[in-house]
């Protein structure tokens, strides 16, 4: 069986002649719903046209997107690079021979290396399999654990480090901040003169309180300052979320930030900014 640690890249852009390193890049950040309507996602994307894309619930394998390799049909169709991080094995959607699984993908048109996962220490007991509970649909038991996908995107020269996010959707806030913790003890090892986007679906609010004190102290602003709206739709049952967010460190300026909330593929609103390259 494949192991839950691995990660999967693979390389579809072609190679780039530039004469003039870029001033500015684009990013989206979109938790796509496992890619149930990928065809909508394609289409935003291929119209964003986006050098760096951050993408939560990606699947692999899974019955419920057609045993697709979510990450590699989008890069495939767009001609992009891909890295991909497993964040769990999907036991209700595959099978032991051929294991289903979920994640996070990384994609971009400029190279992509030094791939690798920060598996928080902390994680819920919800997802784990029970003896009482099938293997069936609709269920949703897994082995494995929420992650960042740590990637490093290489522009003309210069890298940008991304840390893609996906937060605990169970427990309460305090395993939340715990796991966003990790990770902005894990970007110290980057000096503060290298770029570094901490992007993805955080399950929390970023905007006030110990969570936003604790991105301020790690030197971390807030792509969409003074502009959050709501990055998941109103339900019947709930008013619609502020839980997808962008941060970016060191020479970098983020600019022209955006919820698409006319895009309908996902239950998130995908999130595009310019960053400018100070």
């Amino acid at each position: 069986m494949t192991s839950i640690q691995e990660i999967e890249t693979g390389n579809f852009a072609g190679p780039r002649w530039v004469l003039c390193p870029p001033s500015s890049v684009t990013v989206v950040s979109w938790n796509i719903n496992r890619g149930l309507k990928l065809h909508g996602v394609v289409e935003f994307l291929s119209r964003e046209r986006a050098d760096i894309i951050l993408l939560q619930e990606v699947d692999l394998n899974a019955r419920r997107t057609r045993h697709l390799n979510i990450a590699r049909e989008i890069s495939q169709k767009l001609q992009l690079n891909y890295v991909f991080g497993r964040e769990f094995q999907e036991l209700t959607q595959g099978t032991r021979a051929s294991p289903a699984f979920h994640g996070q993908a990384t994609l971009s048109r400029w190279p992509l290396s030094n791939p690798r996962i920060v598996r928080f220490e902390k994680q819920s007991n919800f997802w784990r399999p029970h003896w009482f509970i099938p293997e069936i649909d609709p269920f949703q038991e897994r082995i494995g654990g929420r992650l960042a996908l740590v990637t490093d995107v290489s522009i003309a020269g210069r890298t940008i480090t991304t840390y893609n996010l996906h937060l605990e959707s169970r427990g309460d806030e305090r395993l939340r901040e715990s796991q966003l913790e990790e990770t902005l003890e894990d970007t110290k090892r980057y000096s503060p003169r290298i770029p570094v986007l901490l992007a993805g679906d955080l399950n929390l609010d970023a905007s006030a309180g110990n969570v936003a004190a604790a991105i301020r102290q790690a030197q971390f602003q807030d792509a969409f300052a003074d502009q959050h709206v709501a990055t998941t739709p109103n339900t019947f049952l709930e008013d619609g979320r502020t839980i997808d967010w962008i941060f970016s460190r060191g020479p970098i300026r983020p600019d022209q930030q955006q919820v698409h909330r006319s895009v309908s593929a996902s239950d998130h609103y995908p999130l595009s900014i310019t960053l400018q390259l100070d």
